[in-house]
C-alpha cells in the first residue's frame, strides 16, 4: 500500500523541479516550500562510491560548522581528577567517574548529545558498549571524543561540532542548520561538510566518489544538487 500523501507535502515537491540545483539555488527554494509549524532541521544526504564493507573504505571524520545547528548539544564527560573541574567549566552539563558510568549503565541512561571520556576512563567506558553503541554515542579517539584535553573538546562540540560516517548503503547523512537560518549560514555549513567529505576520501575508493549530493528538511522534499558543488569541493 502505498502511503497518502498530503496536500501541503504534495505541494512542496512539485515546487522543485526534476534537475540537479546549484546549491546557492536549492537552500532558497527549500525555505521557499516550507509549510511545517516547527523550525525543520536542514540536512545533507551524500551517496559515496565506497564499499562499507571493507574496513578501508569506511568514511568518518569530524567537522566543526561555522554557524553551528541552531541548538546547544548536551554534553557528558566522563573522567577523573582535575579534569572533572575543567569539563565543568567548559559547560559540560553532566561530569562525573565510575559514578557515571555505573548509571549509564543499570539505568540505559543517555540523556545527552555528545560523550567525552579520557582515555584513563576507556576501560570502564568500555563496558557501555551495549548501550551506547546503537545510539552513535561511543566516545572514539577518530571523532576527538576521547581525549585528555577535555575542556576543548568539550567547546568544540558546543561550537557546532558534529561527526559524519558512512552507514551500510554508502550515504553519508549530516544535519546543516534549520531552515530559520540565512540562505547564506545554510550554504557555508554545507560546503564545509561537503568539503570535510571530499577530504577524508580513503584512498582505497575507486573511481567516481560523490555520486550524488541531497538537501532536504525535517518535512521538506530532497532536492538533488549539482555535481559542480561536489567538483568545487575537490578542487578546493
Amino acid at each position: 500500500m502505498s502511503r497518502k500523501v498530503s496536500k501541503n507535502t504534495a505541494k512542496a515537491r512539485a515546487a522543485v523541479e526534476p534537475r540537479p540545483y546549484a546549491l546557492q539555488e536549492a537552500v532558497p527554494l527549500l525555505q521557499k516550500v516550507k509549510f511545517a509549524k516547527f523550525d525543520e532541521t536542514v540536512d545533507l544526504t551524500l551517496r559515496l562510491g565506497v564499499d562499507p564493507r571493507h574496513a578501508d573504505q569506511m568514511v568518518r571524520g569530524t567537522v566543526v560548522l561555522p554557524h553551528g545547528l541552531g541548538k546547544t548539544k548536551r554534553v557528558a564527560v566522563i573522567t577523573s581528577g582535575d579534569r572533572l573541574k575543567d569539563a565543568e567549566a567548559a559547560g559540560a552539563e553532566f561530569v562525573g567517574g565510575e559514578d557515571l558510568v555505573e548509571k549509564i549503565q543499570k539505568e540505559s541512561w543517555t540523556d545527552f548529545d555528545a560523550l567525552i571520556a579520557t582515555p584513563d576512563m576507556m576501560k570502564s567506558v568500555g563496558r557501555l558498549g551495549k548501550v551506547l553503541g546503537p545510539r552513535g554515542l561511543m566516545p572514539n579517539p577518530k571523532t576527538g571524543t576521547v581525549t585528555s584535553d577535555v575542556a576543548a573538546a568539550v567547546k568544540e562540540i558546543k561550537a557546532g561540532k558534529i561527526e559524519f560516517r558512512t552507514d551500510k548503503t554508502a550515504l553519508v547523512h549530516v544535519p546543516v542548520g534549520k531552515l530559520s537560518f540565512t540562505a547564506e549560514k545554510l550554504v557555508e555549513n554545507a560546503m564545509t561538510v561537503i568539503n570535510s567529505v571530499v577530504r577524508a576520501k580513503p584512498s582505497a575508493a575507486k573511481g567516481k566518489y560523490i555520486k550524488g549530493i541531497t538537501l532536504s528538511s525535517t518535512m521538506g522534499p530532497g532536492i538533488s544538487l549539482d555535481s559542480a558543488v561536489a567538483d568545487a569541493a575537490a578542487k578546493a
